[in-house]
């Protein structure tokens, strides 16, 4: 399955543990806890049939401070992108629909700009 196939490519995951998955005829289900080689966690969440899907990934620390959480909890109806959104920090911005290997991209790529700032 492409979830799976996203996380075992992912130069940045460290491991992960699936906490929920179900399939059925033409859809899934699956929770996901993902470790990061920095030490921060996604938690990945996606519920998906050929009608609707629905998604949160929540990025955040090790400390367990949230850093991103990409969603489409039909909340926020003033942005342009609704119901689709990020949480950064306290600020909540537009998105447009993300998957779990755009999500695991981006963040290689914030991973990676924070490990470059560390070499001499």
């Amino acid at each position: 399955m492409e979830i799976f196939h996203s996380l075992e490519q992912s130069p940045v995951v460290s491991g992960f543990e699936i906490l929920e998955f179900r399939t059925w005829e033409d859809g899934f289900y699956y929770k996901i806890k993902i470790g990061i080689q920095d030490g921060s966690l996604l938690f990945a969440r996606e519920f998906y049939n050929q009608n609707e899907r629905h998604y949160s990934f929540h990025w955040q620390d090790a400390r367990g401070s949230l850093l991103i959480r990409w969603d489409d909890a039909p909340h926020h109806r003033h942005l342009f992108t609704f119901p689709y959104h990020k949480h950064l920090g306290e600020s909540i911005t537009e998105s447009l629909p993300i998957s779990l290997a755009q999500v695991l991209d981006e963040i290689a790529q914030n991973v990676l700009k924070k490990w470059s700032g560390f070499k001499t």
